[in-house]
């Protein structure tokens, strides 16, 4: 059940990314749902090992940075939606580059790096926990990029304002957690 909560931000995330890359190649959203998918069991085993070092500092933070990043990333979406041509806004958000992938992984998993540090603190299995995470994740994110690809093909242009706004509104959620 904790996996399964931990991945639906990155749930969230794929759907609007889904709906802005349904017409690229489906190895773009493999590799999305795989970045997730090992960030989100990558960070509870660095925070089960860094806890007592940086523990306070992600539970003071982890809302503030991922608000940030997914906030620059969503009001970038909304200034091409403006800004460009429909076709150029499309072409670009088609361009999984690895610096946003990077980023978005990041801000997907903050969360899992808090909960990392609860795991050392309960003594559990941090190997199997973290393999259980990242699946769980990899496999909610397949399930939404469908369901994204899906929704992105009947919404055309608009597209792109409604994931910009998706991913403002969990980067605000975060805000306030």
């Amino acid at each position: 059940l904790l996996a399964v909560g931990l991945s639906m931000d990155a749930f969230a995330v794929s759907v609007s990314s889904g709906i802005l890359m349904c017409h690229t190649k489906w190895t773009k959203s493999v590799k999305l749902a795989g970045a997730f998918g090992l960030f989100q069991g990558l960070m509870p085993v660095i925070g089960f090992y860094a806890g007592s070092l940086v523990g306070p500092f992600i539970e003071t933070y982890a809302g503030i940075i991922t608000f940030v990043i997914l906030g620059f990333i969503g009001g970038k979406m909304l200034w091409d939606a403006f800004h460009e041509e429909p076709e150029e806004v499309f072409d670009k958000q088609a361009k999984l580059t690895i610096p946003v992938l990077f980023f978005q992984a990041i801000a997907m998993s903050i969360d899992a790096l808090a909960v990392g540090v609860s795991f050392a603190a309960l003594s559990l299995n941090i190997a199997s926990a973290a393999t259980l995470i990242g699946l769980t994740t990899a496999l909610c994110c397949i399930v939404a990029l469908i369901i994204g690809r899906h929704f992105g093909m009947k919404l055309g242009n608009k597209a792109t304002i409604i994931g910009g706004i998706v991913l403002i509104a969990i980067g605000i959620k975060a805000l306030f957690m």
